[in-house]
């Protein structure tokens, strides 16, 4: 952008300014940069094929592509997702055919690619094909769910992990020079705010920036810290992997029977404002899933955990959900009642034509009774024991067992139950 009358040499932000030029100066990524690693050959050589940079935000997307920009010979153009459209697709296109025709390449960046809907992204498709333009996307979203799978398969996925505490602590004492206004801050302090960016080095250099601007006697104290840090920002999308991420957290936390972890992932989902109501369905499946009738009562409270949820809301339902989280976590555990149904699944897949046996069809009519509907049938309650020796299942599935109680909780006293219900039908359908 050019000089204004009004601008000012450190008008851009302290994250611009930093940014690295080279892959030296480059922090983090060693997976992929290290001398030797695919992805550092492939810049150094300047082969690049269509990429995506697929990674948490602040750990180097942009910044990767700069780079990419001053080193290679092909023309590059930067494109943003946010502002652009199949208009200006269209006009990119057309100036990368042009530029194939003198023989140079075109390298596409497009900022934020996964907000192009499925018609914007199948405008790239026929000119990554034929070669007119290698693409480089970023996205802050799993590839798989938010770009064209035709795309996808002509890309080289590059997954970017959040920059370690230690990365983004070099990377603040690296920032220090370009500070408009020159302070001193002390190790302990460059570590607390790396550990507040969690992993996403922008949001640690916006941070240093405004603690300086906010450092009257020249030192950021602890005092500036806490005054700029109110409270910490939670990675957090509710419609993105990391959704999923904490309740795959949660849920095996509970598994696992660890109370203390499970309360951990049910604030850090909560406080980055997930709906107290879909923790609560997911308690609820929970119960019977994985505590089932070693402790019946679970199922109970989570139905009442997700009605408090529904009649007060957050922040007061917060409580609720603790008591049944931590109530899920120190239960019994069996997952005898989830395994008995996809056992029996599996058999009603392959035998959905088995016919109901006579004798427990329904017969209401007399055509239906002439036919043998109910014919044979038992009922229970006519004998003292209140069970008969009469068979249920389909003659193909006859012995076949689905449920099997573990030794947990409670469920034990239900595997004493039905292995004497077993064995007295077993003695009397031996005596027929």
């Amino acid at each position: 952008m050019p000089e204004s009358l009004f601008s000012r040499p450190n008008d851009e932000p302290l994250a611009a300014r930093v940014r690295p030029q080279t892959l030296d100066d480059f922090a983090g990524q060693e997976h992929l940069l290290a001398p030797g690693r695919i992805l550092r050959r492939i810049i150094d050589s300047d082969n690049i094929p269509s990429l995506i940079f697929w990674g948490p935000p602040g750990v180097g997307k942009t910044t990767l592509a700069s780079i990419i920009a001053r080193r290679t010979h092909a023309h590059f153009i930067n494109f943003s997702a946010v502002t652009s459209g199949i208009k200006e697709i269209r006009e990119v296109m057309k100036q990368a055919d042009a530029n194939r025709n003198f023989g140079e390449r075109t390298i596409l960046f497009v900022d934020e690619i996964h907000r192009f809907n499925k018609a914007q992204q199948d405008a790239f498709l026929p000119f990554v094909e034929k070669g007119s333009i290698i693409l480089i996307g970023a996205t802050t979203e799993n590839p798989s769910f938010e770009i064209n799978s035709a795309l996808l398969s002509r890309c080289k996925v590059f997954v970017l992990k959040p920059l370690t505490p230690e990365d983004i602590t070099g990377l603040l004492r690296r920032a220090l020079a370009f500070l408009e206004e020159k302070v001193s801050v002390s190790d302990d302090i460059l570590k607390s705010i790396a550990a507040f960016a969690n992993g996403d080095a922008r949001s640690a250099l916006s941070l240093l920036e405004m603690m300086a601007a906010n450092s009257d006697s020249g030192t950021i104290t602890p005092e500036v810290l806490e005054m700029c840090t109110s409270r910490k920002s939670l990675l957090y999308d509710k419609d993105g992997e990391e959704h999923y991420n904490m309740i795959s957290a949660l849920h095996k936390s509970m598994r696992n029977s660890d109370p203390d972890a499970a309360v951990y992932w049910l604030a850090r989902m909560l406080e980055a404002g997930e709906d107290p109501l879909y923790i609560a369905r997911r308690v609820v499946r929970f119960a019977s899933e994985d505590v089932g009738l070693a402790e019946p009562g679970a199922l109970s409270m989570a139905i009442a955990a997700y009605q408090a949820c529904h009649f007060l809301g957050m922040p007061e339902c917060s409580v609720h959900l603790t008591q049944a989280v931590i109530h899920m976590s120190v239960a019994p555990k069996s997952n005898a009642v989830d395994l008995a149904y996809m056992s029996a699944k599996n058999d009603a897949l392959g035998t959905l034509a088995e016919p109901v046996p006579l004798n427990i069809r329904n017969a209401p009519t007399r055509l239906m009774r002439d036919l043998g509907y109910g014919k044979g049938y038992e009922y229970a309650h006519d004998y003292d024991e209140r069970v008969t020796a009469m068979e249920c299942l389909p003659e193909s599935l006859q012995g076949h067992e689905y449920y099997r109680p573990s030794e947990q909780g409670s469920e034990s006293s239900y595997k004493k139950r039905l292995e004497m219900i077993k064995k007295w039908k077993a003695e009397h359908r031996s005596k027929v």
